[in-house]
């Protein structure tokens, strides 16, 4: 889907990785520790120094720490589920199993991709190389835009954000190749080597489709110049993350008025069938889009085209395609310097195709009644410290107040897995051609999510598969969701102790549960409807309390002349903070009436923290932290540690800490909201 989603995700998979060693009779690792630093001076590196210097980066990834453990646990089951079912050539025809079977089988099938060559897609390029004027031109982005190509802009199914039960149209900037607008008008060395980088890489995919040198470079050179007009009419990530900046609703009729050269009644009619409104979300984008569509060539506009069907599909096709593919996305980009197996690519990919047709199975083996019913109970107990807190908050009026508790009132729990699974059936899938395969998802996908518009919002649908090591928090829907791979040790393990269970899974419940009254969040009601439900005195007070927060990340450097940016990261270091200090509210309620054991030598509150810390040990390299800092609504995994553990005075009591020390915020400088 190519619509805007408002959605805030943990985001674990990239940032963090499990260490195996979690299993030990302690549930901790001590090894992994450095004592050789002060809790008090560096807490990431206290927890983590071991475990980072003993975890460095495989050369297939970009970033290696707790997470990534779990997930490539969590992909071996799926692997052995796929692998069974592509054996199983006697599946019944249209059903799960055979779908999913063949999907796989026909991605790894890489003698058949070989020699396939660019015949999968040759259809697709002829259908450009008839283009010949704006009306065919329009014609074939629209083409584009059924299959899920995000060319030239994006759209796509929007729940109306003042209206929440309610689903239009949305379009929005996109056409871009490179992660954000600022790769494209950043003026500093990297950004620079980066662009040259990618007019290489995009000539040499020209070269490998066919095309000379010199006709592949200035091929290259027309997408850049192309792509670099749209990013400078594109909003930058710290303005996207307001969505009242991004809101502007009207007739389908008036859309015209956004893009007058483009014809939209024709577009919409083809693509979603319906005369819904639209929410135009980016109309400076679209003004730009509206210029480049007569004032750069059809030949240049055939060869972004082309480019965008080669850029979105060479990770399917033969291997000069992946590989050159993968050297700029994964190694200019990332700085990993090989690619993964083939396996845990067509793992990935039927995952992403057909996810809740797994799942199904993968909750069987992975996630027993059992457990989703420890982890609503923890949910549940979050909820009445998040309750309890916020009764509390001495800067917030009753007013407000009551309405914050209706609010948290309102959280739909989705834990584990989809109480209905996806319906598949109209998606066709066989072995004779894996990218033949991903097009059909493509366009099962685009005709899912455009049959959504002027129908009754499904709240019970997911965002993630069940497998997925990650939790997020939908506004729209004022729900919180809990996928059954995230709830594995060493995040969630019903044999752990409290400490480590609040420390992990607790503060990753908490931290979902915040981002309801995050910077985004504390815009949406309790139905999910962009709406003030605050007091101006109360949101004046809960901006102020913001700004510490992006002030503080403002100041954290990740090298030389690159810091975090405060603006882009402060709904999740709000969460973060918020989860911690609820999940610790939550942890000393479970210990009411139990013993305060000391484990390993550490007492129940100093394990808590490092179950926190150790949750987030990871090692990352350069290239993906600069990407990540540019683009990323998450802090890296450092910050995320002695962030928000800085500003709590629970922390420093545990370990002991002392007023200047690097870890204790001087008073004045403490970052308080919940």
């Amino acid at each position: 889907m190519r619509s805007f989603k408002a959605i805030v995700s943990l985001s674990l998979v990239v940032a963090f990785s499990v260490t195996a060693t979690f299993g030990q009779a302690s549930h901790y690792d001590v090894a992994g520790m450095d004592t050789t630093t002060s809790a008090c001076a560096d807490f990431y590196q206290y927890a983590n120094g071991g475990w980072l210097a003993a975890n460095p980066i495989p050369a297939a990834y970009s970033a290696w720490g707790v997470a990534n453990i779990l997930n490539e646990k969590n992909r071996d089951v799926v692997h052995d589920i796929l692998e069974a079912a592509a054996k199983n050539t006697a599946a019944k025809k249209g059903s799960n199993e055979q779908k999913v079977g063949d999907y796989y089988a026909s991605c790894m099938d890489e003698a058949k991709v070989e020699a396939d060559g660019l015949k999968p897609i040759q259809a697709e390029l002829d259908l450009i190389n008839k283009v010949t004027d704006q009306k065919s031109l329009q014609a074939e982005i629209t083409h584009l835009h059924s299959y899920g190509f995000n060319a030239l802009f994006g759209s796509g199914s929007n729940r109306d954000f003042k209206n929440a039960s309610e689903t239009i149209i949305g379009i929005f900037q996109g056409g871009l190749s490179l992660p954000t607008r600022d790769y494209y008008l950043k003026t500093d060395d990297r950004s620079k080597s980066i662009r040259d980088e990618f007019v290489k890489h995009v000539a040499k995919m020209f070269e490998l489709m066919g095309d000379d040198s010199a006709k592949a470079a200035s091929e290259a050179q027309a997408v850049m110049a192309l792509e670099t007009k749209l990013a400078g009419g594109s909003k930058a990530p710290v303005e996207l993350r307001d969505p009242e900046k991004i809101y502007h609703r009207m007739p389908m009729t008036a859309v015209k008025d956004a893009a007058p050269a483009f014809d939209w009644m024709s577009y919409f009619q083809t693509v979603a069938n319906s005369k819904a409104d639209v929410n135009v979300a980016t109309p400076d984008f679209f003004k730009v889009m509206n210029t480049e569509l007569t004032a750069t060539s059809i030949d240049d506009w055939k060869t972004y085209l082309r480019w965008n069907i080669i850029n979105r599909t060479a990770s399917g096709l033969a291997a000069k395609f992946v590989d050159e593919d993968f050297h700029f996305k994964g190694t200019v980009l990332q700085g990993s310097s090989e690619n993964l197996p083939r396996w845990k690519r067509c793992v990935a990919g039927t995952d992403g195709a057909m996810g809740e047709a797994l799942g199904a199975v993968y909750v069987q083996k992975a996630f027993p009644p059992a457990a989703k019913e420890r982890a609503l109970a923890m949910v549940r107990n979050l909820e009445a410290a998040l309750k309890s807190d916020i009764a509390m908050l001495s800067w917030m009026s009753d007013a407000t107040r009551k309405q914050a508790i209706v609010k948290l009132d309102a959280f739909l729990n989705k834990i584990g897995y989809p109480d209905k699974w996806r319906d598949y059936s109209a998606l066709n899938v066989d072995r004779s051609s894996y990218q033949t395969n991903r097009f059909r998802v493509g366009k099962f996908n685009e005709d899912r999510d455009w049959a959504k518009v002027g129908k009754p919002v499904d709240r019970m649908e997911w965002g993630m598969t069940p497998p997925t090591v990650n939790a997020y928090y939908n506004p729209q829907n004022n729900e919180i969701v809990f996928p059954a791979g995230i709830l594995q040790p060493p995040f969630f393990d019903p044999t752990a102790d409290d400490a480590l269970n609040y420390g992990g899974m607790g503060s990753v419940i908490g931290h979902e549960m915040t981002h309801g009254f995050d910077d985004q969040g504390s815009k949406y009601d309790p139905a999910g409807n962009l709406a003030n439900w605050w007091s101006e005195a109360d949101l004046k007070a809960f901006k102020e309390r913001a700004g510490c927060i992006v002030n503080q990340f403002n100041n954290f450097e990740v090298e030389k002349g690159l810091n975090e940016n405060g603006s882009l990261v402060q709904g999740e270091s709000i969460a973060d903070l918020g989860g911690l200090v609820v999940a610790y509210a939550a942890f000393q309620k479970a210990m009411e009436g139990k013993p305060r054991t000391n484990i390993d030598g550490f007492t129940p509150d100093q394990r808590f923290f490092l179950g926190y810390a150790r949750g987030w040990a990871t090692n990352m390299r350069p290239q993906l932290a600069r990407v990540l800092v540019l683009q990323d609504p998450h802090p890296l995994a450092k910050f995320r540690v002695n962030g928000p553990l800085s500003n709590m005075p629970q922390f420093a009591a545990a370990f002991q800490c002392k007023d200047g020390d690097a870890m204790v915020r001087p008073e004045k400088d403490r970052c308080v909201i919940w």
